[in-house]
């Protein structure tokens, strides 16, 4: 027998084996899986992406990223608890507004009646400028309303997932957990400027409807345009959103801890009533400066001539060691969690 022939010959396959089915590169049989490179990801085993060969995978294409982002995104803002916590966030504006027009109607000045502290000092303005009503409003709604908002949604980013039974199918796909923790904590970062822009903006239009617009007085008695006015004022907006950037690290981290949603969200919301009770008490002073809640307020120095940064930096600093903290303890705990729902 020549070579040739011998060559053309079908090797004979050992008994109890089946001849395996050939199948075209790049294409997959009725009910056969893919021949192709297998890429392992980050989400554990059994979550490999297959790619056909020559392709790209998936998991490092940059765009594979952003959709995730955006699905993300858009799954959050269209639940309706998002939508209703907006809501509220919308009409504490409306309320403050409307309360502060009828104080003044016999002409007396918003805020003579009582109070204290940087909400008040705002209020006292409104009558003059109903540019200040964006001030009032961010700080009336920073300590409890913008907050609790975000710890909702923080909190339900991951246990909700899992509760649902939605996350294990997350991680099937080619994103790698450390892909998809960061697509969610980047939502959560767009929804804490969205939900300060809708208490800055409805505070906006309150005002321009309630009070005259115009020059306006700092809190150190200089006189600024209103345009100048218009640019603090998304200043501070930044400012807020930026002070709450810890607690949705703090928030996204315990939603890696437990499948429940509730439990999740009524946790941080909990640590969250309980941070700011810590930082009210005299007696804790030596602690309260490293309690994240501690430099909230600070944005009002952006309404000084000129603008005293010292608390507002504390605040940025703070704010960046509890995302590094609690964002590095989320991943260590996702990348690791056995997910089985």
């Amino acid at each position: 027998m020549s070579r040739a022939e011998a060559k053309a010959e079908p090797e004979e396959v050992p008994p109890g084996k089946a001849e395996p089915e050939k199948v075209p590169p790049g294409k997959a049989a009725q009910g056969k899986p893919v021949q192709g490179n297998v890429v392992q990801g980050e989400a554990g085993p059994g979550t490999a992406a297959v790619a056909a060969d020559g392709e790209i995978p998936r998991a490092v294409h940059p765009f594979w990223s952003l959709g995730l982002f955006r699905s993300e995104l858009t799954i959050t803002l269209r639940r309706w608890r998002t939508l209703a916590l907006l809501g509220v966030l919308a009409a504490v504006p409306v309320l403050v507004g409307i309360a502060v027009k009828i104080e003044t109607g016999d002409g007396s000045t918003a805020g003579q009646r009582g109070g204290g502290g940087e909400g008040p000092a705002f209020m006292a303005q409104i009558t003059n400028n109903g540019l200040f009503l964006v001030f009032t409003a961010l700080a009336a709604t920073l300590p409890f309303f913008l907050p609790m908002a975000v710890g909702v949604v923080a909190g339900d980013a991951v246990a909700g997932e899992a509760n649902s039974g939605t996350l294990r199918y997350l991680l099937v796909a080619p994103a790698g957990r450390t892909r998809l923790l960061l697509a969610k904590y980047a939502t959560m970062v767009t929804f804490c400027l969205l939900a300060t822009l809708v208490v800055a903006v409805s505070a906006l239009a309150v005002g321009a409807l309630l009070f005259p617009l115009g020059d306006l007085t700092t809190i150190s008695g200089t006189r600024i345009s209103f345009a100048d006015g218009l640019g603090r004022a998304l200043l501070i907006a930044l400012a807020v959103t930026a002070s709450l950037l810890g607690l949705a690290a703090l928030g996204l981290f315990v939603s890696t801890l437990t499948n429940s949603g509730i439990a999740a969200m009524a946790t941080t919301v909990g640590l969250l009533t309980t941070v700011q009770i810590l930082d009210q008490i005299p007696q804790l002073h030596a602690i309260q400066p490293y309690l994240f809640s501690h430099y909230w307020l600070s944005f009002a120095d952006l309404m000084r001539e000129p603008v005293y940064w010292v608390e507002l930096q504390k605040n940025l600093g703070l704010q960046a060691v509890y995302v590094a903290v609690f964002g590095s303890a989320a991943r260590a705990r996702f990348t690791t969690k056995d997910v089985t729902a």
